[in-house]
């Protein structure tokens, strides 16, 4: 696919940015967490202040490419001579996090069916499974006020966020946020998980809710596991080899 962004020179740290985010869209699109056209997964570009990749508004996340992502900056300004248009959703409130929280390397917005079901709910996440308790205390809430396209809003979203970094979107969905795409994947990747497994518990029966206690031990235990690639690089690195066996023009 001929874009703008082929016939640029760039940088070699926003070229392998550029493979692990295609890559990142083309494993969503396996894992079943695309949502047609829509939703969002933004990635900074190293060594670039203020400039990051979104996928081109139009292309399913089957079709998305290395070369196809779009580098815009906070201002919604696009940087790389791209043709492709940008949701105005996507940058409205993706912006908003990479302008004010520097941690905020990754941006994840989904609209998976588990974790809608669970956003809509007044309890939201519940510690009923292995994975939930990973997630007490941690997850923010914010309040659907409509598709979010007005930039007051991003006071409110920052401001509910807090220190967190993972949010529910009441009756709309998830944002994830970390320093590191693999980092952010593999949040999604338990926050998915125990979204389902939360579903699947209401219909099964009555939930058991796992005692703070315990949930401080679960969370020390798991905190306490250190790898030294980071967190998430293994998980994403065997997605990606999953990928490149099914369709690897996601690298063009």
């Amino acid at each position: 696919m001929a874009t703008a962004a082929k016939n640029q020179i760039m940088s070699a740290a926003e070229r392998e940015a550029r493979l692990q985010l295609a890559a990142c869209y083309r494993i969503f699109d396996h894992m079943g967490w695309s949502e047609m056209i829509y939703n969002h997964i933004t990635l900074r570009v190293p060594d670039e202040e203020n400039a990051f990749l979104i996928n081109p508004f139009g292309l399913l996340y089957s079709e998305v490419t290395a070369s196809s992502l779009v580098k815009i900056d906070i201002d919604g300004h696009v940087l790389d001579g791209s043709p492709y248009p940008v949701n105005r959703a996507g940058f409205t409130q993706h912006s908003v996090f990479h302008r004010h929280l520097p941690d905020a390397h990754c941006i994840i917005h989904t609209h998976t069916t588990a974790t809608m079901a669970v956003s809509a709910t007044r309890e939201g996440l519940r510690p009923t499974n292995f994975y939930a308790a990973a997630f007490a205390g941690r997850i923010a809430y914010h309040d659907f006020e409509g598709v979010t396209i007005r930039p007051e809003e991003g006071e409110r979203l920052i401001a509910h966020l807090g220190q967190r970094r993972i949010m529910m979107l009441r009756n709309h969905g998830t944002l994830v946020m970390a320093k590191t795409l693999p980092h952010a994947f593999m949040t999604q990747w338990s926050l998915q998980r125990a979204c389902e497994i939360q579903v699947a518990t209401g219909a099964a029966g009555t939930p058991i809710e796992i005692s703070e206690d315990v949930i401080a031990i679960h969370q020390r235990d798991i905190g306490g596991v250190q790898l030294p690639v980071g967190p998430g690089v293994p998980d994403f690195e065997a997605m990606v080899r999953k990928i490149d066996r099914i369709d690897p023009s996601w690298r063009d």
